[in-house]
């Protein structure tokens, strides 16, 4: 699905940062796409700022090569990559002194869009917007782009947001999360709002619970040193995970606006019971023919970090009271797979023997690797023989639906996260409250592991986690989806 053009104004947006591993994977890459795709206006201009010692030709030059890199080959035109080239800029700058700010404040035009993206660690937020309003680089209008981790816990994610408010209103700062871009998390809200068939049903009457999975084959190699001190439950289930959850389990918004989506997600937060201990699973790989253990990795045989967790949620309020949401990720699991299923209950009386075969419906948002949805519902199985009910998918894969070349035409989600940073879309960005409320329900939980010393259960690599994460649903009667290449 090639994506609606929407023409936008020149900008100057700014990468703190701009030599590094995501600058060079992610956000250049993902900017000459949208080039390529009309959505950057002539005379914007993209600015590297970091403190290696570039011209704006080596800038261009490492530009480039990323490209050849991370873009697809049948894209590179060379053309349109020596045109797109011209649009960039180099300063060396250090963040923590004076060096180079001067020199940023006569490139970055105050009459145009100004961005500033921080591709930098959440220490350097505070130096780099207090430098930005003390060489008057930025103004009222400008957005500021910082990446996760936002804080690793309550106390520290204030004190990033009381950094950043000292010099930038709320509606400036957008909090990025890759998760939130996807076309399929998008959908997820057009489903829902868009669709009657839906929405009558969304809720504890007619769900029987809900399973959230976000499963890696990648170990976690060379950030050993910062996921030792991080681990599954602030990497990935304080963030990503939540805000998949907060999207499948939010009210309604009265309009399709940033703030009225961020308070609808808000207040499921704000819902969300605590978690006993016996509702949640934590896990570690062991060594295995993919590769080094856990411990190995982050070189600490002590280690009682989690790379995996797996817990049972309630919400307490209306719509989901007694219905479960299970959310599950890991590292080294057995295939990669990201995906939101809803399975609703039983019909309260059944027409058919029992042998018939008559299942649950079941509706699969696929995140990751193939993005999609399929509802799959019961039909008689064809032929003779008597009442034989089969259940079959109805699939809605993007490829499948859309064809193959235009479903490779999907913005990737910085892509479409950047274009709404320019055009000043906040909506799929998170709101300040909404990252504390977080750290608030999640505090207590990481909290009370290292109270009582728990050391993660071990598991085997190319597998779908820990055994004790199957009895966390065993117990209730309810299965794991299995994790499957699609």
């Amino acid at each position: 699905m090639v994506s609606r053009i929407i023409p936008v104004s020149p900008f100057d947006l700014v990468i703190f940062g701009g030599t590094g591993d995501l600058a060079r994977r992610k956000i250049l890459p993902g900017l000459f796409r949208r080039y390529q795709a009309g959505q950057i206006a002539e005379g914007s201009r993209i600015i590297g700022a970091a403190r290696g010692d570039f011209s704006d030709k080596s800038f261009r030059k490492f530009v480039s090569d990323a490209f050849d890199e991370f873009v697809a080959e049948n894209k590179r035109d060379k053309k349109q990559i020596a045109e797109f080239l011209k649009m960039f800029h180099y300063v060396t700058v250090d963040a923590m002194g004076e060096n180079g700010w001067k020199e940023l404040a006569k490139l970055v035009r105050p009459d145009v869009v100004q961005a500033f993206y921080f591709s930098v660690g959440p220490s350097l937020f505070g130096e780099l917007a207090s430098r930005l309003h003390s060489h008057n680089i930025a103004n009222a209008e400008s957005r500021v782009v910082v990446e996760k981790p936002f804080g690793r816990d309550l106390e520290t994610a204030r004190t990033l947001n009381r950094d950043l408010a000292e010099h930038f209103d709320e509606s400036q700062i957008y909090r990025i999360d890759h998760y939130l871009g996807k076309e399929t998390v998008q959908n997820l809200m057009a489903l829902r709002f868009a669709n009657v068939l839906f929405e009558p049903l969304w809720n504890a009457q007619y769900v029987d619970h809900v399973q959230i999975t976000a499963a890696e084959t990648v170990g976690i190699g060379g950030r050993g040193a910062y996921y030792n001190k991080s681990g599954a439950m602030r990497d990935m289930v304080q963030n990503h995970l939540m805000q998949l959850l907060c999207l499948t389990a939010m009210e309604p918004p009265s309009h399709f606006d940033p703030d009225a989506v961020r308070d609808e997600k808000l207040k499921v937060i704000r819902s969300l019971d605590p978690v006993e201990d016996d509702d949640i699973v934590r896990g570690q790989y062991r060594k295995g023919v993919e590769g080094p253990s856990f411990l190995e990795e982050v070189d600490d045989e002590n280690s009682k970090t989690e790379c995996f967790v797996a817990m049972k949620v309630g919400i307490a309020n209306w719509r989901w009271k007694g219905t479960p949401f299970y959310l599950r990720t890991g590292k080294r699991m057995k295939a990669r797979m990201s995906e939101i299923v809803v399975t609703f209950k039983d019909i309260p009386h059944s027409i058919f023997d029992d042998d018939a075969g008559s299942k649950a419906n079941v509706l699969t948002i696929r995140l990751q690797p193939d993005e999609g949805m399929d509802l799959s519902v019961t039909i008689k199985e064809p032929g003779p023989g008597g009442m034989r009910l089969i259940d079959v998918p109805l699939d809605m894969t993007f490829a499948d639906a859309f064809g193959e070349e235009k479903a490779a035409d999907v913005p990737d989600a910085y892509e479409r996260l950047i274009m709404d940073v320019i055009r000043g879309n906040q909506t799929l960005f998170m709101r300040g409250d909404e990252v504390e409320a977080a750290w608030k329900w999640t505090d207590p939980i990481i909290k009370g592991w290292a109270e009582r010393s728990q050391k993660p259960i071990a598991y085997d690599q190319g597998s779908a986690g820990p055994e004790d994460a199957m009895m966390l649903m065993h117990k209730d009667g309810r299965r794991w989806r299995e994790i499957e290449e699609l």
